[in-house]
């Protein structure tokens, strides 16, 4: 199955085509804030590098978030786009999921917590088990609320990670504020063949705050 995945969620650029569990190309750039000017150049050129055309595609694997407001959006949009016009599904992937699952490759048996930052020095937290199952959904919290819910074994993972990590010393997986393109394509990939539900166009993450319950 040949996927074209897509991560405009930070400050990188990423594409890759992935098939069968190998990355066929990618391209990965840090571009800031410019990822309209870039994102349709470097689908064109993971293509090409690939040796396909968009019509050979399965489907498209997308971050949805959290992450930068204007990238997401730019990147979901595209995926969007291109889902339509090619009669394709559109996957979202969280950069939650993705972390949660690098980390569980690395941390075998162990609950994971994806930390990113957020604002105001508050956090977007989500957990997951030692079967890489959310065990709550994503929030925005402190880092003081925080704390007194992560257990012993836990690993941290995400950009908010090592703030928790020197107060805890809990281990840290990584502290990327997303996860290997590789990733998204997998996750997207095995979504395909796990879900049962009819696949919904992907939208940004939406992230609730826990104590008044508005989004961010």
């Amino acid at each position: 199955m040949l996927v074209l995945a897509i991560d405009t969620a930070s400050v990188f650029c990423a594409v890759c085509l992935f098939n069968n569990n190998r990355i066929l190309a990618e391209k990965c750039d840090n571009i800031g804030k410019r990822h309209a000017e870039y994102l349709i150049g470097q689908i064109a050129t993971v293509i090409e590098k690939g040796q396909k055309s968009l019509t050979d595609i399965d489907h498209i694997g997308i971050n949805i978030g959290p992450g930068s407001f204007t990238g997401e959006r730019i990147g979901i949009s595209v995926a969007r786009g291109l889902a339509l016009a090619l009669d394709r599904p559109a996957i979202g992937i969280s950069a939650f999921e993705a972390l949660a699952f690098e980390a569980a490759e690395q941390y075998k048996n162990h609950p994971v917590s994806v930390v990113f930052e957020a604002y105001r020095e508050k956090l977007y937290i989500q957990h997951f088990d030692i079967h890489n199952r959310k065990t709550c959904e994503p929030r925005v919290d402190t880092a003081e609320r925080i704390i007194p819910e992560l257990v012993p074994a836990s690993v941290l993972t995400g950009s908010g990670a090592q703030k928790i990590a020197q107060i805890t010393q809990h281990p840290v997986a990584n502290t990327a504020p997303t996860a290997s393109i590789a990733t998204y394509a997998f996750l997207s990939t095995r979504k395909i063949f796990t879900e049962t539900r009819p696949f919904q166009a992907p939208c940004p993450l939406y992230i609730r705050t826990m104590a008044t319950g508005s989004r961010n």
